[in-house]
């Protein structure tokens, strides 16, 4: 099968959402990053620094990798009459990017610590129209 540039580049952007995501939350939620709010060392801080308890952080979490398994079982599925997997994980994935935005900005954090958000933003929206 050939794949148009459109299809490879729509690949590529679904690992790099999918296991960046599957990555921040499995493997380094306990981990400091220049990205987190505030001086947050790990994701529940985080959470505590925007004013929500760990239950929400358990959702939020929950809610970002399942669409970011959406998202990566969207390559599987391409032509099984399951497109919607796709449009579910890209559309869930930025709404909740757009919120991290949103936590950022509320707490006074600078710009740069909203740009991995703002990055898969963008990505997913890319999936999307594309």
């Amino acid at each position: 099968m050939d794949y148009t540039v459109i299809q490879i580049l729509q690949l590529i952007i679904k690992l790099i959402i999918g296991f960046s995501i599957l990555n921040v939350w499995l493997i380094n939620r306990n981990k400091s990053t220049p990205w987190r709010a505030k001086n947050a060392s790990s994701m529940e801080e985080e959470f505590s620094i925007y004013g929500f308890s760990k239950s929400m952080m358990i959702v939020v979490g929950t809610l970002k990798c399942g669409f970011a398994i959406l998202l990566l079982l969207s390559i599987f599925s391409s032509g099984s009459g399951f497109p919607s997997l796709e449009w579910i994980g890209a559309a869930g994935i930025a709404i909740l990017m757009a919120g991290a935005i949103s936590m950022h900005v509320k707490v006074g954090d600078p710009a740069k610590k909203s740009l991995p958000a703002a990055i898969f933003l963008i990505l997913s929206l890319l999936v999307i129209l594309l």
